[in-house]
């Protein structure tokens, strides 16, 4: 028998299929390359709840811009951060040019990161991806998400930021509002473990046990998963790479430095030939490599990425409320809800404060029938979606949150989503043909609102495939990367 919300349920059930489907249905007029971030973006959480919280906001925005770099980066999101963090630890005290290796990243705002939820979805759809890329594509998705937790959750541990980055390991609760959501995870379940991925862990629990525990009235599967304050992580991932400056290597930062284009001047000469153009509003920069890790924007600098078939912009809204009761009865798990179309976790408390104050994302399943496809502008919210998310979690766990509590802070954030929920990883070429002279660029985007648990990983295989250009090495590829992501073979997969 199904929770006490069983109508509402399967209604939000439908439209999230909806919105699913909506990806490659929406009018080719909106196919068009991303904008520019938008430069009065809402404030979110993460970034604005206390002054200190983003302390590199505005880190190089002003005085002089760098004019001459080795590699660009672009967007200093967690894929932009972790590309510098991996050239930094790839480098070391090695030498790999005659001169300081200069990596400079260029950013269209402030300094941030939206999202927060660190968790390995290690069976979640694989018995799709095992219908439709093979079992060692499936098996090699779940060894990526697992691989890029737990580096990150070491690297947490092994410099002491646990704290620094609110670090908590609660694990992460998955509620079925419907029978055929939680066949379907059983079965991706059966899957995955017949192949031989671990899932010691793994709690499946009645509806019984999740309302006594939880107090909410659905059937539920328990994973393993952390929570923590992604913008803090990104700062303290940019601080460890800053700190990593050396003679062998440079790195640098500008904030409020949107690139608005990309030129290439070398000829056919050879790689120490090879030299770019960046233009921005104040001033040019040139490099010989560029990484593009702008997601959900990067159609704006690689039009041919625009479309059903490259990365498309999808406006996620999230909202800051606060709960009715104390940490012990909300609990410090991740949630998610409705097919993965809601997602929340409780912050830990503050001092002074008796509640919690739940994070709570979704609720585009409300507001078809484009469900925030190809918006690319977070400076407003969407009040449909708000009224949505609003109304979830009182009707989910009834008195835990209470009916017309207003949130403390309501934002929108842009995402970039793919048909096949995949993202876009090493070289840059025409993704419409498969042609164009783009040598030395290279990309690590389209997370489709699942960058925490693989953005990292992807950042490192691009920075693996620079290295091996820059010392004339053969790149392999990891046994934990799925093939299917690299970019020379999105044409096979139509994204």
């Amino acid at each position: 028998m199904l929770g006490r919300s069983v109508t509402i349920a399967l209604e939000r059930s439908k439209d999230a299929q909806a919105t699913f489907d909506a990806i490659g249905s929406v009018p080719e007029c909106l196919h068009q390359p991303a904008n520019l971030p938008s430069a009065n973006p809402t404030r979110s959480f993460w970034a604005h709840s206390s002054p200190d919280a983003n302390p590199l906001a505005r880190e190089g925005s002003h005085g002089s811009l760098t004019t001459d770099a080795d590699i660009c980066i672009i967007g200093s999101g967690i894929s932009g951060i972790s590309v510098a963090y991996h050239i930094a630890e790839a480098i070391g005290n090695k030498t790999i040019l005659d001169a300081p290796l200069r990596v400079v990243i260029l950013e269209a705002r402030d300094f941030w990161r939206n999202g927060g939820h660190l968790t390995p979805h290690t069976f979640y759809r694989f018995a799709e991806r095992q219908n439709r890329f093979g079992t060692d594509e499936a098996t090699r998705s779940s060894a990526l998400e697992q691989y890029t937790a737990s580096s990150l959750v070491n690297i947490i541990e092994r410099n002491g930021w646990s704290e620094k980055v609110d670090l908590v390991n609660g694990g992460n609760v998955r509620l079925f509002f419907t029978e055929d959501e939680e066949r379907e995870a059983r079965t991706d379940f059966e899957r995955a473990k017949h192949t031989g991925i671990n899932l010691d862990g793994v709690q499946w629990l009645t509806r019984a046990e999740v309302e006594n525990s939880y107090g909410a009235p659905y059937s539920a599967v328990k994973i393993h998963g952390h929570n923590l304050w992604p913008l803090k992580l990104v700062t303290m991932l940019y601080e460890h790479a800053k700190q990593r400056t050396s003679e062998h290597f440079d790195l640098r930062i500008h904030t409020h430095t949107p690139v608005t284009s990309i030129t290439r001047l070398s000829g056919k000469g050879s790689n120490a030939d090879l030299k770019y153009i960046l233009s921005t509003p104040r001033g040019s920069l040139s490099c010989s490599r560029v990484v593009h890790a702008t997601n959900a924007y990067a159609s704006r600098l690689l039009p041919s990425l625009a479309g059903p078939n490259g990365i498309i912009p999808t406006r996620g809204q999230v909202i800051a409320t606060r709960a009715s009761l104390g940490q012990a009865s909300i609990k410090t798990n991740g949630w998610i809800g409705n097919r993965g179309y809601e997602y929340w976790f409780p912050r830990s408390l503050r001092p002074g404060e008796d509640t919690p104050l739940v994070i709570l994302g979704g609720g585009r399943e409300a507001s078809g029938p484009q469900f925030e496809l190809y918006v690319d502008d977070d400076s407003s919210i969407n009040p449909v979606v708000g009224k949505e998310l609003r109304g979830f979690l009182p009707a989910v766990f009834e008195g835990k949150s209470e009916h017309g509590n207003e949130p403390e802070m309501e934002w929108t954030g842009i995402m970039g989503y793919t048909t096949t929920g995949d993202p876009f990883v090493g070289s840059v070429f025409n993704f419409s043909t498969g042609e164009g002279d783009y040598k030395g660029q290279y990309i690590a985007a389209g997370y489709t609102g699942h960058g925490m648990p693989r953005a990292f990983a992807c950042a490192e295989v691009v920075v693996q495939m620079i290295v091996a250009e820059l010392t004339g090495t053969q790149w392999s590829c990891p046994t934990w990367l799925p093939k299917r992501y690299l970019t020379q073979n999105r044409l096979k997969h139509k994204n």
